[in-house]
């Protein structure tokens, strides 16, 4: 049974020999890249990164980059690959979050705007035609 987040972390924090905890533990440690993970994420799914950049409105060039891992993806571009996997709320902070980007907030507004629109299934079209009419930042121009 794989060890919870929590009981990693008092491990580790328990002073115990560390040594020991990264070798009993060592399924539990994340060293997937970013671009591993998204090919998984795709896997998974059944999808080809073309069409989760196509979906995401990302430009294709720089799409593939993204996923080959010779680029690193802003926030926004995380976010607009949200929509392209078609990734829950959940899902979306676990993307931010082993990009050590920030994840969505919902007392900022932009962010409440994104929260909304994934919870409701919506397309990039919809949130981008919603933040347009909130006078914030399109995904991609911030």
């Amino acid at each position: 049974m794989p060890v919870t987040t929590n009981t990693l972390l008092q491990e580790i924090v328990s002073g115990k020999d560390f040594q020991k905890v990264l070798e009993r533990e060592e399924d539990a440690f994340e060293d997937q890249t970013l671009s591993q993970y998204l090919k998984r994420l795709c896997s998974d799914r059944g999808l080809v990164s073309e069409q989760v950049i196509k979906k995401a409105q990302i430009d294709r060039t720089y799409g593939h980059q993204i996923f080959n891992g010779t680029r690193t993806p802003s926030r926004d571009k995380l976010l607009q690959l949200t929509f392209g996997f078609g990734l829950s709320l959940d899902e979306t902070q676990i993307l931010l979050k082993k990009a050590g980007k920030s994840m969505l907030y919902p007392k900022f507004k932009r962010d409440a705007s994104c929260i909304f629109a994934i919870t409701h299934n919506w397309n990039i079209m919809d949130l981008q035609e919603l933040l347009l009419s909130m006078d914030l930042p399109m995904l991609g121009k911030f």
